[in-house]
């Protein structure tokens, strides 16, 4: 498998991310892309931690390009939930592994960003206010 390329800085689109793998890692890229908008429509493209990350009131997954998987981050809780499901993947504590060389499970993908989707949804991000 090819060393993905390193970064050149600091990605400011998920467009500039997948524009530095050749084009049979973009494809899988843009198929996991794809699940994701599709399970959460309402989400905003962003970068975090210089990775793609999609946000609705918080980072609900984050993606990222290794030598022969990608990286999805998801948190934790999904990494519990779906344990059974990602029997066949390795993971740790709130990543999955998706080999390059095998096809992304899209529908597992969907099911684990709607998961993140309702989470955010029960629990949105909470600041700090200050009163003067």
């Amino acid at each position: 498998m090819q060393e993905p390329p390193r970064s050149r800085g600091k990605f400011k689109t998920i467009d500039e991310y997948h524009e530095t793998f050749p084009e049979d890692i973009r494809v899988i890229l843009q198929h996991l892309r794809q699940a994701i908008r599709q399970a959460a429509p309402q989400a905003v493209e962003v970068i975090s931690y210089n990775m793609p990350a999609f946000r609705f009131n918080r980072v609900l997954v984050y993606y990222a390009v290794h030598k022969e998987h990608i990286g999805f981050y998801p948190t934790a809780s999904p990494i519990i939930v779906f344990k059974d499901e990602l029997s066949k993947y390795t993971t740790s504590k709130g990543a999955i592994q998706f080999p390059l060389d095998k096809p992304l499970p899209v529908e597992l993908i969907k099911e684990i960003v709607m998961f993140r989707l309702a989470e955010d949804i029960e629990k949105p991000e909470t600041k700090k206010r200050t009163t003067k």
